[in-house]
């Protein structure tokens, strides 16, 4: 799933690609997917998009936005992959949405196990969208020390690294993708508790935060995830489903996937994340 990195990748790349650009033509989904979750009634997004000229794009947390004329705009995250093509005679089958735009090109939006879609004028008074609007994005300065200290004393002190870092979105755009090459960064074992890291670790750990989330982002995203054309990023994860059962490129030893709480997986080096401090 697309997180902050492949995020802003492909938010810069609707910039490069389709700014200027008209949308000609909307078309409806041709396959139902109970788990897209739309704003409003997408049969009324023809009426509302076509003939929109694209102003710009930005993303902050797990969404993009793309802007259009006279404060249109398209809202997608949380598991909605957009890509970019020429209009031919073979063009995609299933997508949730599809548009074609004034120089013979389309976006073409799918959802995976589930996703969000939202066209409108006005505000998307989404709770998961307004919280990732309005919260300090860790590639800005002002996520800080301070701040990042902050967000240790409005949790329970017994929490899981894991879940304080990806839960909640409490750091939006980082999800249980990055959290896996941050924590290997960091040195710290997923399933470790708040309250016994030490001041040295929280720093070396918010150290890693904003290297790591920086690096995936100037490389275009991670290896795993693919960008608006369908390439996949330039960074190279140490910890994730590819590379789970090798051997970790520090020490040596095997890397290990493990399921956690019902939160999807974990991946960590046993010897350079120890589960005890």
């Amino acid at each position: 799933m697309n997180e902050l990195p492949e995020n802003q990748t492909v938010s810069r790349q609707i910039n490069e690609a389709v700014q200027g650009r008209i949308i000609t033509k909307v078309c409806n989904a041709t396959k139902l997917h109970k788990n897209t979750f739309w704003f409003g009634d997408p049969l009324t997004y023809e009426k509302l998009l076509t003939g929109k000229r694209i102003v710009s794009s930005e993303s902050f947390g797990m969404y993009v936005d793309i802007l259009m004329e006279e404060g249109t705009k398209i809202s997608f995250g949380d598991g909605t992959n957009l890509r970019h093509g020429v209009i031919t005679q073979k063009m995609p089958a299933n997508y949730q949405l599809l548009l074609t735009l004034d120089n013979n090109t389309y976006l073409v939006f799918t959802v995976g196990m589930f996703g969000a879609i939202a066209a409108y004028n006005g505000i998307y008074d989404d709770p998961y969208y307004q919280k990732s609007a309005n919260s300090i994005s860790p590639l800005s300065d002002d996520f800080n020390n301070a701040y990042f200290d902050s967000l240790f004393t409005q949790n329970k002190p017994a929490l899981p690294v894991k879940l304080f870092l990806a839960a909640e979105q409490r750091i939006p755009g980082l999800g249980n993708g990055v959290l896996q090459d941050i924590l290997f960064n960091a040195g710290i074992h997923p399933k470790r508790q708040l309250n016994t890291l030490t001041d040295t670790e929280k720093s070396v750990l918010f150290q890693s935060i904003k290297r790591t989330l920086k690096t995936m982002t100037s490389l275009g995203g991670r290896d795993t995830e693919t960008d608006l054309f369908g390439n996949k990023g330039g960074y190279k994860t140490i910890l994730s489903r590819k590379t789970s059962g090798d051997l970790c490129p520090q020490c040596g030893s095997r890397i290990v996937k493990e399921a956690f709480m019902g939160g999807g997986a974990v991946y960590y080096c046993p010897d350079c994340q120890k589960i005890q401090p």
